[in-house]
């Protein structure tokens, strides 16, 4: 990647090796290959943070900390705003290095690069509007003061699956809310942090403000920044696994946690449905990034009377898919992000065909360069099988069959996860009535995408704790401070 000053080529194919951000300074180093999984060759490499050099982040957040929280609220929303702005400008040079790291089709980068940047204005907003609260005291005594204030140093784990996005919608409500941030991008995926860390120097994040480290001790390396008594806040997407151990490593040192993790969203489709809405829908959320999203539908659970119709529609739009490298301009499907992925997708398919499964299109990895799964369509799926209570994190629709409404949120429900679901009917009533019956944090209604900035974004049970996004989204980055006044 091309570090220069102002205006890189982000998007330049021969990528240069990429230091360590920290303290506003670029530290020069390698050790982390970064691969093309369009091609499976190496792109270029990127520092290999130490646990020494994950230290000399935190000093760095504190050293800036003080400063930025004393930052006036507009001082810091133009900063953001400013941010937005030139990500706004870089559009097409970070959506052709999302592809290129991460292999998402342009389509997708460009809409990832779109909505990555929204989260900075968003916030940019949000950052004046902090809200505090005065009342009396019901006995009279005295009054209840209320103030926000910065919770101080946020370590943030970002994904490979959205690279941007899962970037700006950690550092821009903790930036609006006065704190400093450490990030550590995921290492299939590191380019992309990079090179919007040189936007957020040209958008005038003040040295120290932002840190950006990679390496390949994560364990380690988290675990030495959560020990410091200087960390307060740790935000966290990824696996829910992950998820577990991280919070019990925080736990020693009671720092808070904001964790968005797995999901196994359903995706339910009455007979009333709007057939071709509910066909635009489901492509929409299984296919967007080649349906390796926590979001992404897993389970398609539909009605009998519109079953077969709906088997045979989806079954003719998967195979329908280009699938290619990501960065070419007619790929509609790109690649998984490594061989394993594919791997675990192949073993997925295989054990529900050999419990009954059909796969109606695809169903076999295919033998190109690159990371390739085509898009699948599986029906007359068990429950019992692995494909109904793991992740998929690819670009296969398995579906189920019900009859009534009470098996329609048994099957919903049946699942540790409870992050997303999709819900499809003219009955609005029905609609209504359904979604406070299903175990998750979000729920799409006659719409396959349901991600918004403006939109608290989070889970049940094991799919996390606190949310993202939305109003809400800043206070995750703030700690209420009660003043008890006489006067």
């Amino acid at each position: 990647m091309m570090l220069q000053s102002k205006s890189p080529n982000y998007a330049d194919p021969t990528l240069h090796t990429a230091g360590l951000y920290i303290g506003g300074k670029w530290l020069p180093g390698d050790g982390i290959a970064v691969y093309d999984p369009s091609t499976g060759q190496v792109l270029g490499e990127v520092a290999d943070a130490s646990v020494e050099d994950a230290l000399r982040a935190v000093d760095a957040a504190q050293a800036a900390a003080a400063a930025w929280r004393e930052t006036p609220s507009r001082k810091r929303s133009e900063i953001l705003r400013h941010w937005f702005q030139l990500m706004t400008e870089h559009a097409e040079e970070l959506a052709t290095l999302i592809s290129l790291e991460n292999g998402k089709a342009l389509t997708d980068a460009r809409g990832e690069v779109a909505y990555a940047a929204e989260f900075f204005r968003w916030y940019a907003e949000e950052a004046t509007r902090i809200a505090g609260e005065y009342r009396h005291a019901p006995s009279g005594s005295h009054a209840i003061l209320v103030d926000h204030e910065p919770i101080g140093i946020a370590v943030l784990i970002t994904p490979w699956n959205f690279p941007a996005a899962m970037a700006t919608r950690k550092i821009a409500p903790a930036l609006a809310a006065g704190c400093t941030v450490i990030l550590k991008p995921a290492s299939e995926t590191p380019l992309t942090a990079y090179a919007m860390a040189r936007l957020g120097e040209e958008a005038g994040v003040p040295p120290g403000v932002v840190n950006i480290l990679t390496t390949s001790k994560p364990a380690d390396v988290t675990k030495r920044m959560l020990q410091d008594s200087r960390v307060r806040k740790l935000s966290f997407t990824g696996s829910t696994g992950v998820g577990r151990i991280l919070l019990a490593e925080a736990a020693k040192s009671v720092v808070s946690c904001s964790m968005e993790l797995g999901g196994n969203a359903p995706f339910l489709v009455f007979d009333d449905a709007d057939l071709e809405a509910a066909l635009d829908g489901a492509m929409v959320a299984k296919m967007r990034n080649a349906g390796e999203a926590c979001t992404a539908a897993n389970r398609f659970i539909v009605q009998a009377g519109i079953h077969d119709d709906f088997v045979a529609g989806l079954t003719r739009r998967m195979a329908a898919l280009k699938v290619g490298p990501g960065y070419h301009a007619q790929t509609q499907c790109g690649p998984m992000i490594t061989q394993n992925a594919v791997l675990k997708i192949d073993r997925l398919v295989r054990d529900a065909i050999a419990a009954g499964a059909r796969a109606t299109t695809g169903g076999e990895p295919l033998q190109e360069g690159g990371y390739f799964y085509p898009p699948t369509v599986l029906e007359n799926v068990s429950h019992g099988t692995p494909i109904a209570r793991e992740e998929i994190f690819g670009p296969v629709a398995a579906v189920y069959k019900f009859e009534n409404e009470d098996d329609a949120v048994r099957l919903a429900n049946d699942t540790e996860y409870g992050l997303a679901a999709y819900l499809y009917t003219k009955d609005l009533k029905r609609a209504m009535h359904v979604g406070r019956r299903l175990e998750t944090g979000m729920l799409g209604i006659n719409r396959g995408l349901m991600s918004d900035p403006a939109a608290p974004f989070g889970g049940v049970k094991q799919s996390g704790l606190g949310r993202e996004g939305g109003v809400t989204g800043i206070l995750e980055f703030m700690e209420p401070k009660y003043y008890a006044v006489e006067f």
